[in-house]
């Protein structure tokens, strides 16, 4: 076997593995968005926008940017009393996000992408350490169960 046809054979063996890798990470990538339309912007918005004085906005949230070791226990357990966001002041209940199929709260996978996405739409910016990982998520949701 030539080296030439060596090669066709690999790049024919490889080939639909290859092809089917980006599916693989293309499902997780857009996960968070999913997520959010699912389980939050019939309250928040599909822009993040909120409800007047009701529902408070994500977009361009100051309270994302001042609490970010918050939200993973807020998206999993829920805000009870009041908050302000950008100087506007709200008072409703937000339960915890559940998975709608399971009715199991969501992962730590999918409360970080979850995350991801909202911090990182509608002139929102991921926090200091910049993306969330699920390391981080799980090492966050384990200390707001504390509280």
């Amino acid at each position: 076997m030539t080296a030439s046809s060596l090669g066709r054979c690999l790049a024919a063996l490889l080939l639909p593995t290859l092809l089917t890798l980006p599916s693989c990470f293309t499902n997780k990538q857009h996960q968070g968005e999913r997520l959010y339309v699912q389980h939050c912007s019939g309250c928040h918005g599909e822009q993040g926008q909120g409800i007047g004085q009701l529902i408070p906005p994500l977009a361009g949230s100051d309270y994302l940017a001042q609490h970010p070791g918050q939200l993973a226990c807020i998206v999993r357990y829920g805000l009870n009393g009041p908050i302000v966001v950008n100087g506007v002041s709200y008072n409703q209940l937000m339960l915890g996000v559940q998975d709608t199929t399971t009715h199991h709260q969501l992962s730590p996978a999918q409360v970080t992408n979850l995350l991801n996405f909202i911090e990182g739409h509608w002139g929102n910016h991921p926090g200091p350490g910049g993306l969330r990982t699920i390391a981080g998520t799980e090492a966050e949701l384990r200390a707001c169960a504390v509280r």
